[in-house]
């Protein structure tokens, strides 16, 4: 199994930066599909990006010049860069795990990840 937890949300105005970091833990940190999703109040979770075990990274189009997703498997981390942050980037974000290696097209599905962490918040302020 795999246990997460996220960490590095907080308030900035618009225009500032974050980096969020997830901690994994359990034997398949290494082997596995990873990724970052974020849900506002009130709205559905929504995909932000995925790397796969082998390095391969995906973002949802809007997002792919300001944010970057990065993992350090000696740490068992996973890493979201956000650059250029903007209001309706307000969310609170979750870094989950597959547990496997997976093709893109699920790995764009919400129930494709089977490990979830507790989510951090994260605030833009305008």
């Amino acid at each position: 199994a795999v246990q997460l937890a996220a960490s590095g949300g907080g308030s900035v105005q618009a225009g500032g930066s974050l980096r969020l970091t997830c901690t994994g833990s359990g034997s398949t940190f290494g082997d596995s599909d990873m990724g970052w999703y974020r849900r506002a109040t009130g709205d559905e979770c929504e995909f932000v990006a995925t790397i796969s075990s082998t390095g391969a990274t995906h973002y949802a189009e809007y997002l792919k010049a300001r944010f970057t997703i990065s993992q350090d498997e000696n740490k068992n981390e996973l890493y979201l860069h956000m650059n250029n942050l903007k209001p309706e980037d307000t969310a609170k974000y979750y870094c989950a795990a597959v547990g496997r290696w997976i093709p893109l097209a699920q790995r764009l599905v919400e129930s494709a990840y089977t490990y979830w962490g507790q989510g951090t918040q994260v605030t833009v302020s305008s």
